[in-house]
């Protein structure tokens, strides 16, 4: 609880009270901070003593031969939640100093209980968080989630969806401040945590205590994100990206809403870069198709589409087999959108077929292109 820090900010508060040396000794009589910064790290005699008894002791001009190297002055225990946490030492003596050493003691007290209590509340802000991230990245059976959120008063049964928020990269400096600032704001929010230097997750309740689905909650825009928004803005933190993922109803798919915002995020970022909200429900489809990205499957479905790119240098045929996926495969709403006659629609289409070996008449086939578009969406095929 005592800390050479603490200990020194102790001095540092009261040397003004009384014109005499302090002296702040740790629970085994080591000096810790002291006016006179020789005696640092060496044991103090009437502190140990102090110690011993378990009460204060006054030191006379009289009693300093019986202790090596004392000098007269009061020793009194600093105490904390009933517990001795070291000595505080004033040097002079004991006649002229007892009644500022009383006002010293409890100035120091105070200060060694504010912070143990800010050091109990920086503890379970960090036990609360590595909870979640454990909560999140599925490193829980259901015993050690159950046991440990009950230990937390964390209502598991609770479903949540997970809400990433990013903040706008810019020098390290800047980041730790904003990212200070975001985390001091969205305090209020029971469950919170950072998960990367620019990336701070809310799991967010969807149901309020009624029973009712929570405004801000459901899929699509909605006022609570930008009311979120708004109060950064307020605070001066710009540039942010939200991402709302999906809700699942078991809390042990909690990994999963968490998952399914960060792709979100991705692809959100990737098709919409202008855009601050990205919602699950409007990129349901390629966060769903996301998992092909890495594999020979998703490697397949592109190639087509990479074909069509190479032997189409004017874009005429992706924006044409973009255009019949809008229109469902109506040739004759797909040809007066491109404004074109429907023969030449016809040829377009014949083209693909040649070029990548799948038709885009059948349904069938124009699925396989339409998951081929999705996929290499990033790349700037639509």
């Amino acid at each position: 609880m005592l800390s050479a820090e603490l200990a020194q900010q102790i001095i540092d508060k009261t040397q003004d009270i009384l014109d005499a040396n302090i002296n702040v000794m740790d629970a085994r009589g080591v000096i810790i901070a002291s006016g006179d910064h020789s005696r640092l790290g060496t044991l103090h005699d009437g502190a140990m003593l102090a110690l011993q008894r378990g009460n204060g002791l006054e030191i006379s001009e009289h009693d300093v031969d019986a202790f090596k190297g004392a000098r007269p002055g009061i020793n009194l225990l600093l105490q904390c939640a009933g517990e001795t946490v070291g000595v505080l030492g004033i040097t002079g003596p004991p006649s002229q100093v007892r009644q500022a050493a009383r006002l010293v003691k409890v100035t120091a007290e105070m200060l060694v209980e504010q912070a143990d209590m800010l050091s109990q509340l920086e503890w379970a802000k960090r036990h609360r968080e590595g909870f979640i991230l454990s909560w999140v990245n599925a490193e829980l059976s259901s015993e050690q989630l159950h046991d440990w959120a009950e230990r937390l008063g964390i209502d598991v049964a609770c479903q949540r969806l997970a809400v990433l928020i990013e903040l706008d990269r810019g020098s390290p400096s800047a980041d730790l401040d904003a990212m200070q600032r975001l985390m001091d704001l969205l305090a209020h929010d029971s469950l919170v945590t950072q998960v990367s230097p620019h990336r701070a997750l809310v799991l967010q309740p969807v149901m309020d205590q009624a029973g009712q689905r929570r405004q801000g909650a459901h899929p699509g825009p909605d006022g609570a994100i930008e009311a979120l928004l708004a109060r950064l803005a307020r605070h001066d933190i710009h540039g942010v990206k939200v991402a709302v993922g999906r809700a699942f109803d078991a809390p042990g798919h909690l990994h999963l809403s968490y998952e399914s915002a960060r792709q979100v995020l991705a692809i959100g970022k990737r098709q919409f870069p202008e855009r601050m909200t990205y919602h699950y429900e409007e990129l349901r489809l390629p966060v769903l198709l996301s998992p092909l990205n890495d594999g020979w499957q998703g490697e397949q479905l592109r190639e087509a589409v990479e074909r069509i790119r190479g032997a189409d240098s004017h874009g005429r045929l992706l924006k044409t087999l973009a255009m019949l996926i809008e229109h469902e495969g109506n040739l004759s709403r797909c040809a007066d959108a491109l404004h074109v006659h429907r023969n030449t629609l016809r040829y377009r289409l014949d083209r693909i077929h040649e070029i990548t070996g799948i038709s885009p008449h059948c349904f069938t086939g124009l699925v396989e292109l339409f998951l081929g578009l999705e996929l290499s969406s990033g790349d700037g095929a639509h």
